[in-house]
């Protein structure tokens, strides 16, 4: 069995894609209750977030104590999402944020002669606050961590101002900041602050301003620049680590799409963000995987003479692509956030060949349709893999414990500890 005081989880950002990591995760609390290790505590005692996947983590890590419950709570709130609870969806709120922002960048030279109040956003992200307030309870965390339920909670966003990588973490036992090129950790008292900051897209969602030693720096998403995203994990003591991503770390060899004339806006910025969100994470892997078998090769004394270690990684994707999946509920978003997101070239086409501007339209699909399918996807992919799931945390073989035939099944529908596997 896995030592959870040294696992980890790692969950990346991707906007309204992270539903996925809540489908994994529920499949994970699944194979969990099939061998009955609920009772040894929870997987992770480390937990690290970045952007919407910094959401998720600290959702987790406020009810350490409870995985089984936590991820329940998780799936309540994925599946029966609404776009409305992330920003403004309304067409007076899009005509504050949306059309202002257009409109500075068409005539900003002339609004600024008037000093103007600048947007600074295409979208009002204020309703998100609302619901971290029920989804998030950070005030739980001191006793969590000093009970030995979680021993850290990281959550990475980027600053504008220094153009550094900060992570911000709350740990037991006083653990060391640690600085980098171009990243930084400090311990922190989390809040909904950093939350908001590491979630906020570039362009998309205003940036947070935020404490750091003893000065105040405006953040956007923690995925802009992050050069390591498994580092903090590792900083902090893991051993292990499980990777859930937001997107498939790597094309089918050969695959090729027709062009379809000059791409649009929305492709564009898809392109960009998935840049942000994927790359980075896909080459940290890639550098750990090296690390892992250069450590391999190395005589014992070589070994130990080394700072680095082996460190077990387990990752799991999307089986299929995102864009796809999200060009078939592009016509599920709330009609003015259609309008506007038309006026770059998002379409709305319920044929998965036809993924024009679905990229950037599947990072704002806060919308029920398109999150349970995710969270569904996340589930068969996991437990498609569940011998791989089950060798990570040392599980045995399904064991059934007796209360299963008294177990309702969890929200959005999945099986119980008595299904079949």
């Amino acid at each position: 069995m896995s030592d959870p005081a040294t696992t980890a989880l790692l969950l990346g950002g991707g906007g309204a894609r992270a539903a996925y990591q809540v489908g994994v995760l529920q499949a994970i609390a699944r194979l969990r209750r099939e061998v009955a290790a609920d009772a040894l505590g929870g997987p992770f005692a480390l937990i690290c977030g970045t952007s919407a996947g910094a959401i998720n983590a600290a959702a987790l890590a406020c009810h350490a104590d409870d995985f089984d419950g936590a991820v329940d709570r998780l799936v309540a709130v994925w599946q029966d999402f609404r776009a409305a609870q992330v920003y403004r969806a309304d067409a007076p709120g899009l005509m504050r944020s949306g059309a202002q922002w257009l409109t500075m960048l068409a005539f900003g030279w002339a609004l600024s002669r008037f000093r103007l109040a600048q947007p600074r956003s295409l979208l009002d992200n204020s309703p998100l606050r609302e619901l971290l307030a029920q989804m998030v309870p950070l005030e739980r965390l001191p006793a969590l961590l000093a009970g030995g339920q979680l021993r850290a909670l990281a959550i990475t966003a980027s600053g504008y101002g220094s153009g550094d990588h900060v992570t911000f973490y709350q740990a037991a036992g006083g653990a060391a900041p640690w600085v980098r090129s171009m990243r930084q950790a400090l311990p922190a008292r989390l809040s909904h602050e950093h939350l908001l900051a590491s979630s906020a897209i570039p362009f998309v969602f205003p940036a947070v301003e935020l404490d750091r030693d003893g000065r105040r720096e405006w953040f956007g998403d923690g995925s802009m620049r992050q050069i390591a995203p498994i580092a903090p994990a590792i900083h902090l003591g893991a051993q292990r680590v499980l990777v859930i991503g937001a997107g498939r770390m790597n094309e089918p060899p050969g695959r090729r799409v027709d062009s379809a004339g000059y791409p649009s806006l929305a492709q564009i910025g898809g392109h960009a963000l998935s840049g942000i969100f994927l790359d980075a994470l896909m080459l940290d892997i890639e550098r750990l995987e090296r690390i892992n078998r250069t450590l391999a090769l190395l005589p014992d004394d070589q070994r130990r003479a080394t700072p680095l270690r082996p460190v077990q990684a387990l990752v799991i994707a999307p089986s299929r692509r995102l864009d796809d999946l999200a060009a078939e509920h592009i016509d599920a978003l709330p009609r003015p956030v259609r309008v506007m997101l038309g006026g770059v070239g998002v379409r709305s086409r319920r044929s998965r060949h036809d993924p024009r501007g679905s990229a950037l339209a599947s990072y704002l699909l806060f919308e029920s349709r398109h999150t349970r399918a995710l969270i569904a996807l996340g589930r068969a992919d996991t437990l498609a893999r569940r011998e791989e799931v089950r060798a990570f945390f040392g599980w045995p073989q399904r064991r059934v414990s007796p209360a299963c035939s008294t177990r309702t099944p969890t929200a959005g529908g999945s099986a119980g500890p008595c299904a079949g596997s």
